[in-house]
């Protein structure tokens, strides 16, 4: 056999649904890695034989290998920040008042509109090192903070050159229908006008989206205005995906799925008609706990129903300066079972293969089996649930990046 490198001395968290032990399981396995991808997985003793001398050898000291971490929603591409609502917010003023009152995210617009490519670039470049060396090795950017056409394009070309200058893979969401922006209030309508017929074509022209999303809300746009965002962005040939049923339940989830929507998010509000409307179409189910813990939240998602119905269940970050201003991907697997009641095995594959199922690239990443894209972290823990169960302490000692090192 002749292959780039070997590692070895390592326990296997696969997250791989054919292999039937928790985790996907392989204790005491190995991993041996060809032009970037996974060449052999399996149990150590079963490793073919290969040149020893010519080959690579890593030794994980025991340790555990998952698929590198993929934060599948943030808004990681913004400037200021928003402390003063959050003095506000534990005075008493609730994220719907804030935001009513000129706050939210109309002021993170304003800063954003003001900085350079540059600036945002910076800021973009150490949050995302944050992310790196917690095991992130897939991230979605979300824009939405510039609600006109030359910063919406400006955010979305930061994210961009971030995914070119970084081993982290960036996947760039166009959220131009985050919020009403101040020139267009009491005209809701007259800017998704300017969404669908302006913004979408450029962001198009300039292949600067993966995918589009909409904020479907009672404070932002109502479920007729969403649906026409959605289905220019279909017609654009983009994929889709949707904030939705987050402070209310106005039916976004249900229409999205009805769409082919690739994951809806937030979804506190949830019901069971609209559990059973993503299970029907294949969406995926975003639970966002930072969120839910910052705004400190009291209606769960509807948790045992998805289980129930088999809905896949994402865990991301929501990194953003307004209601999740927490830019770590393992306090979200703490969170996702300590707020929302996930179990360790859920939360860490709400982070690798239902993170790419939500990001259509489950083809590539998010488990860890012969073929898939070599993207891999090690980990000093004994047991997977260990990534879960604590936090402070960043367990990552090496990543692995379609085949290369990147990490020590």
């Amino acid at each position: 056999m002749s292959w780039d490198q070997v590692w070895i001395d390592i326990n296997i968290a696969t997250m791989s649904p054919s292999i039937s032990t928790p985790y996907g399981a392989i204790t005491d396995g190995a991993i041996a890695v060809k032009d970037g991808k996974i060449a052999w997985i399996g149990a150590r003793t079963e490793l073919p034989e290969f040149d020893v001398l010519a080959t690579p050898i890593y030794k994980g000291k025991g340790g555990w290998v998952t698929p590198g971490l993929i934060d599948a929603h943030t808004h990681l591409v913004f400037a200021g920040n928003r402390a003063n609502e959050f003095e506000l917010r534990l005075q008493g003023a609730s994220y719907e008042e804030i935001a009513r009152s000129g706050g939210g995210i109309i002021s993170t617009v304003k800063a954003c509109r003001e900085a350079s490519e540059a600036e945002l670039f910076e800021l973009g470049r150490q949050r995302l090192n944050a992310l790196a060396k917690e095991g992130v090795t897939t991230v979605e950017i979300k824009s939405g903070y510039g609600l006109d056409i030359e910063t919406e394009l400006k955010i979305l070309r930061v994210a961009r050159e971030l995914g070119k200058h970084h081993h982290v893979d960036v996947k760039t969401t166009f959220l131009g229908a985050h919020a009403i922006p101040p020139e267009f209030s009491g005209d809701s309508d007259a800017y998704v006008d300017l969404v669908i017929n302006e913004m979408l074509p450029k962001v198009v022209a300039e292949n600067l989206a993966d995918a589009v999303d909409v904020f479907c809300e009672n404070i932002a746009f109502n479920l007729a205005q969403t649906e026409r965002v959605l289905q220019a962005a279909k017609k654009a040939g983009l994929t889709i995906k949707l904030h939705a049923e987050q402070l209310s339940n106005m039916g976004g989830s249900a229409m999205a799925a009805k769409l082919g929507a690739k994951s809806v998010d937030h979804i506190e509000y949830l019901d069971e008609a609209d559990v059973k409307a993503l299970s029907e179409s294949g969406t995926c189910a975003t639970l966002l706990p930072g969120a839910f813990y910052f705004l400190r939240e009291t209606q769960h998602p509807p948790i045992d129903l998805l289980r129930q119905y088999q809905v896949p269940m994402v865990v991301a970050s929501d990194y953003n300066p307004g209601s999740s201003p927490l830019c770590s991907s393992l306090l979200m697997l703490n969170m996702a079972c300590t707020l929302l009641r996930l179990t360790p095995e859920e939360a860490l594959a709400g982070m690798t293969r239902n993170a790419a199922k939500a990001l259509d690239i489950e083809q590539q990443v998010g488990i860890l089996a012969v073929g898939m894209h070599a993207d891999f972290c090690l980990w000093n823990i004994s047991t997977p649930a260990q990534l879960a169960y604590t936090y402070g302490v960043n367990a990552c000692v090496d990543v692995v990046k379609n085949g290369q090192l990147v990490h020590q």
